[in-house]
């Protein structure tokens, strides 16, 4: 089964790639390519990799800026 159909990556190409040392879809795209183009392909090779999917991040609270809670944001503030 084609993983990627930009450049025709099958899934056992993508395992191929893996058991060689590739662990990252990264590493995948500099070995076949697959994932460079159009990127729908990512997720799939992902969970090939056991990855799975990376979690979506919340957006920041409107109200608040983003680093606001991080130790020394009010020395950035102040540096800006």
């Amino acid at each position: 089964m084609f993983v990627c159909s930009c450049f025709g990556v099958t899934e056992s190409q993508v395992r191929q790639h893996a058991d060689s040392g590739a662990c990252t879809p990264r590493q995948i795209a500099s070995a076949c390519k697959a994932g460079t183009d159009c990127g729908s392909c990512v997720r799939r090779i992902q969970a090939i990799l056991g990855r799975g999917a990376v979690p979506r991040r919340d957006p920041a609270d409107q109200d608040q800026p983003v680093l606001a809670e991080f130790p020394g944001a009010a020395e950035l503030d102040e540096a800006a």
